[in-house]
């Protein structure tokens, strides 16, 4: 069971949670003056499990309990101001590192790791949170290694990283991290999350069984009809594709929803960065002093257009994942059924069109069909332009 508290975030996770509680308590002895057993707190955690599996979620979590003040209770209590400030990200000692763009740059790291040998300032820790560590560029990584090497005493660093990618992160920093696996939600333990955050019995049962594991993506499509809309217009591609035409319908769908998911995501923020960035320049005063701003103003400018650019590629990359991960799984749908074996389906919702296809084709052309989605992904990922990676992934579809 979760324990609540600064914990309630983590969902099926109680063996997770009940080795950050014992680390936490260590730490709250180790800042009273105590010795804990060796090994129950280090300075260095890798948390690592699959999408959607609470990664960040946990390590925030944990950084709200080594900041907790209770003393009524174990770390975590998630009421007093260590807690309440750590998990709302507001607290001064805890710092989170999560990239917008495609990757987090050397000189973003040389930044954090001079903060991070800071004392703490008003909490008991100075807790630094890497939500993405895999996406370190390989000078971050170095910076970051020599800060892991050797830490300040206390100071703490949380990376966070999918487990299907252990490479990403550099086997010297996995070294010296104590790693944290998070398995997948089972679909009750996330529905009754959802049933938790006030979603109804049967809406939050439906998501849970579709989400894949992902705790996220079952509270989006539990409150957002957008993204409900969005996975039933993947999930018709696979019989939709009869003709060679169809392809390209099919694509510009795909393409354009992901391209508009982008655009919502950023646009509102692209121009009030902007705006901010202009105005602290002196854009709209009067006078040498102001033109000569707004002059230098212009590397300035530059520099945000370009991170909102990798911000909003990125954004495109992850809607457009997520649409092949559900095409990807109802093709594992469709082999299952065909080989009669008893395994749950990832859209049970979609049992009709799965025996439908299950009884079209044949296994061969099915597992070929999976190959080509999770070849899209590989592609996306190797920077091909995602028109062309689409088409081609539709285009072995229709074909079989």
């Amino acid at each position: 069971m979760n324990r609540g508290g600064a914990w309630a975030g983590v969902v099926g996770q109680p063996e997770v949670v009940a080795v950050l509680s014992a680390a936490a308590e260590a730490a709250a002895s180790i800042v009273a003056g105590g010795t804990p057993a060796p090994g129950a707190m280090t300075h260095a955690w890798l948390f690592t499990g699959p999408p959607g599996s609470g990664r960040s979620v946990a390590a925030r979590a944990f950084a709200a309990a080594l900041q907790c003040t209770t003393t009524d209770d174990r770390p975590g209590c998630g009421t007093c101001a260590g807690c309440h400030t750590a998990l709302a990200g507001t607290h001064s000692d805890v710092r989170v590192v999560a990239p917008e763009g495609l990757s987090i740059s050397v000189g973003d790291m040389r930044a954090l790791v001079q903060v991070s040998a800071r004392r703490p300032t008003t909490g008991r820790w100075q807790v630094v949170i890497i939500a993405d560590a895999d996406r370190l560029t390989e000078g971050a990584a170095n910076a970051l290694l020599k800060a892991v090497e050797e830490p300040p005493a206390r100071t703490v660093f949380l990376l966070c990283a999918p487990s299907s990618h252990p490479d990403d992160v550099s086997v010297t920093i996995r070294s010296r991290c104590r790693v944290v696996s998070l398995g997948t939600p089972r679909p009750a333990a996330i529905a009754s999350a959802l049933e938790d955050e006030g979603v109804a019995p049967d809406v939050a049962s439906w998501a849970a069984s579709v989400c894949g594991g992902n705790v996220g993506r079952a509270r989006r499509l539990a409150t957002e009809g957008t993204a409900r809309e969005r996975r039933e217009s993947v999930l018709r591609i696979p019989l939709a594709l009869k003709r060679p035409a169809d392809i390209f319908t099919c694509a510009d769908q795909l393409v354009s929803a992901a391209e508009g998911d982008a655009l919502t995501a950023t646009e509102g923020r692209d121009v009030a960065e902007r705006e901010a960035l202009e105005t602290a320049m002196g854009a709209g005063g009067t006078g040498k002093g102001t033109a000569a701003a707004t002059r230098g103003a212009k590397g300035a400018l530059k520099d945000l257009e370009k991170r909102q650019k990798s911000r909003a590629t990125r954004t495109q990359r992850d809607s457009l994942d997520q649409a092949l991960v559900d095409l990807a799984a109802f093709y594992r749908d469709v082999l299952v059924t065909a080989t009669g074996a008893a395994a749950a389906l990832n859209h049970p919702d979609r049992a009709g069109d799965v025996r439908t296809a299950a009884s079209s084709w044949t296994p061969e052309s099915t597992l070929r069909r999976l190959e080509a989605v999770l070849g899209c992904r590989t592609a996306l990922e190797r920077n091909v332009k995602p028109r062309i990676a689409v088409e081609a992934m539709l285009t072995h579809l229709q074909r079989g």
